[in-house]
């Protein structure tokens, strides 16, 4: 049985099965990539429940792991070399269990930085610009009188979702006929903003045709309903 105990974050959230990899997340478009993720390779894992709402993510033994108090993140009790891994950044972490388990991620090395790219460019870009539209359009922001912000993230996610309308122009996909961790990366943050930030009127999401057949795709995928709901919200 894998030993753990190195890692203060399982003091706070023990694993009941240490032998399998551990997710500690909740169900935002960043926690949601891994948890879609593993569910579409079937790696065995065991969800943790960061309860971000009541600030859990700066609790020492969370700290421990991710220093920078975000989730998504996992420890792999069969990392490189066979020894356990921790990894934090979603982007990185979906890198990591394509590598891992060899899906997602084409081998052909054009082909597999190609879709790196698309990633990076929802790390990036359309996740900070989606977020930050969010905010002042739904949250505190909105609050603020001065609405040249507002504004400015709503021209910029319609830019950035140009850009995705003209790539998937003839793709099913991202990279085509292939879904890939580039997929997974985006799907969640689109969603987001045309569901729970209620903002698809502000971004004309209805005068587009590639992107929104694109999520339809996207969220029919089983592996992909599945993911959106892991961690269970308490």
């Amino acid at each position: 049985m894998a030993d753990l105990s190195a890692f203060d974050i399982t003091k706070r959230w023990p694993a009941m099965n240490p032998d399998i990899l551990q997710l500690y997340s909740f169900p935002t478009p960043n926690g949601v990539k891994v948890s879609i993720m593993l569910e579409e390779i079937g790696l065995p894992y065991e969800a943790h429940t960061i309860k971000i709402g009541e600030d859990e993510t700066w609790a020492p033994e969370f700290l421990s792991l991710n220093p920078n108090g975000k989730i998504p993140a996992i420890l792999d009790p069969n990392g490189p070399d066979g020894k356990p891994f921790g990894l934090f950044e979603s982007g990185a972490i979906l890198q990591y269990l394509a590598e891992k388990s060899g899906k997602l991620l084409p081998a052909d090395p054009a082909r597999r930085m190609e879709t790196i790219q698309w990633v990076y460019f929802q790390m990036a870009g359309l996740g900070p610009i989606f977020g930050q539209l969010g905010f002042f359009h739904k949250f505190a922001g909105k609050e603020i009188e001065d609405k040249r912000p507002l504004t400015r993230y709503v021209n910029e996610s319609k830019r950035l979702l140009g850009v995705l309308e003209t790539r998937l122009d003839g793709r099913d996909w991202i990279m085509g006929d292939e879904y890939t961790i580039a997929d997974i990366a985006i799907l969640g943050w689109v969603r987001n903003l045309i569901g729970f930030y209620k903002a698809g009127d502000l971004v004309a999401y209805d005068t587009l045709k590639n992107v929104p057949a694109w999520l339809e795709r996207g969220l029919a995928r089983p592996a992909v309903q599945r993911g959106l709901d892991i961690p269970a919200r308490p």
